[in-house]
């Protein structure tokens, strides 16, 4: 029951963390769209996607609900786009490296199981949802953040892909589930997800 709980509330503030820093980097670059739909709050009721989340219980990866963003304010559309999108991710790296400073020294020095599995758990849905939204595939942001490496002169192009970007999507997990998990043996997203998991998770715990 415990370890439930902390699965919750880590990832409520994992996903929180994680729209609010997309909404508060799109502000700051010019685009006040985020602002004017209530997204820059650290009030999780506005970030949490209802998909998203019964993605994360299902398949322990999942995603918050986007934020609403106009381009045409940036000075930059290209540039600034890709920002907005690293920010997500970059936001829960950091909670991440915040968390394994404490979570080492109180582990290290006998504290309460109860602490130490929280800060884990959070530790842990910080990394799989920053990893996770790296991913090159649309709606996540690793997607938008590629489009700053593609030719003007067919960006266009490029965000029609992105705009039906879950049917790809739903798509790609589809094959993955039924087609490659059965020819291969194993899932290639789980298999992708978990290897980097591994390496940062390690890098991390060892640097702080």
């Amino acid at each position: 029951m415990m370890t439930e709980l902390f699965f919750i509330v880590a990832l409520v503030i994992s996903v929180t963390i994680h729209e609010f820093s997309h909404a508060w980097t799109a502000n700051y670059l010019g685009d006040p769209t985020a602002k004017y739909y209530g997204r820059i709050t650290l009030n999780p009721l506005k970030h949490l996607d209802f998909w998203g989340t019964v993605m994360l219980f299902l398949i322990g990866f999942g995603w918050g609900k986007p934020v609403p963003v106009n381009p045409n304010n940036f000075s930059n559309p290209k540039r600034d786009s890709a920002l907005v999108s690293l920010a997500g991710p970059m936001s829960n790296f950091l909670l991440a490296v915040a968390v394994a400073m404490p979570y080492k020294y109180l582990l290290a020095h006998g504290a309460s199981l109860e602490v130490t599995n929280f800060l884990r758990a959070v530790f842990d849905l910080c990394l799989i949802l920053g990893l996770f939204n790296l991913l090159p595939l649309p709606p996540l942001d690793g997607s938008k953040i590629v489009g700053i490496f593609v030719p003007d002169g067919y960006y266009h192009r490029y965000q029609l892909f992105l705009a039906d970007g879950m049917k790809w999507f739903i798509g790609f997990i589809l094959v993955d589930s039924f087609v490659l998990s059965s020819m291969l043996g194993f899932s290639v997203l789980d298999k992708v997800m978990y290897t980097l998991y591994d390496l940062v998770s390690s890098f991390i715990l060892i640097g702080t």
